[in-house]
């Protein structure tokens, strides 16, 4: 078998793999939109199929350079079927890459749009839990408040209770003080008495010792 024909078989060959591998990425890609990309796995079956894809155009690629050079052997010049034949597996080629490069855009686009909406979701999710903190703490702030108002409350209805008390206890001594305020004229009157006497003994004794004197006095004189 010539040359010519090992290759066109290859050509053959790898045009096949390469478009079936191409639906399966545009499948993928189209189907992309309903699928949650990391859940579904789509980005792992994205990179396997772009590696294989790639892998499969250059294989077909360098086919084709041989194919081309055939056209320009002096020694063996081509018919124009194989011209034909050769030009067409060009173009296959030239289509199979169109087609490749609008996939892999179109796969950019929607793992461009996907992180976007990714990296939202991750905004979303964070001012979510940074407010429910805030709700938190701050309830937690009016729980404090609420915990110190009524420590307040019990402290000021101690002190209003310890206050009556005091009141009573006041009370009491007031009643015990006018008591013995009513009873001073009393205490006045006998503490009187007591110096009115104690004055009149002291003039009897006055009396008494100046008639001894007297007495005395005469005695000796005559």
């Amino acid at each position: 078998m010539s040359t010519y024909d090992n290759l066109r078989r290859q050509c053959r060959t790898l045009e096949s793999l390469l478009d079936a591998k191409l639906t399966s990425y545009a499948r993928l890609a189209a189907n992309a939109e309903r699928e949650d990309l990391e859940a579904s796995g789509s980005s792992e079956r994205w990179l396997d199929l772009e590696e294989e894809v790639d892998g499969l155009l250059e294989k077909l690629r360098e086919t084709n350079d041989q194919l081309g050079a055939l056209l320009n052997d002096p020694d063996s010049p081509p018919s124009q079927s194989m011209t034909r034949a050769i030009q067409r597996h060009r173009e296959v080629l030239n289509d199979y890459e169109r087609d490749s490069a609008r996939t892999k855009a179109n796969v950019k686009a929607i793992l461009d749009r996907a992180n976007l909406l990714s990296g939202v979701r991750n905004d979303i999710d964070a001012y979510k839990s940074s407010a429910a903190e805030a709700l938190l703490s701050e309830r937690g702030h009016i729980d404090s408040s609420h915990r110190m108002a009524d420590d307040i409350l019990g402290q000021a209805y101690e002190t209003r209770s310890e206050i009556a008390r005091q009141g009573g206890s006041l009370g009491g001594t007031s009643t015990r003080m006018t008591g013995v305020l009513n009873t001073m004229p009393g205490v006045s009157n006998l503490l009187s008495m007591i110096k009115k006497r104690r004055r009149r003994d002291s003039i009897i004794l006055g009396c008494l010792i100046g008639f001894c004197v007297l007495f005395i006095v005469n005695f000796m004189f005559r």
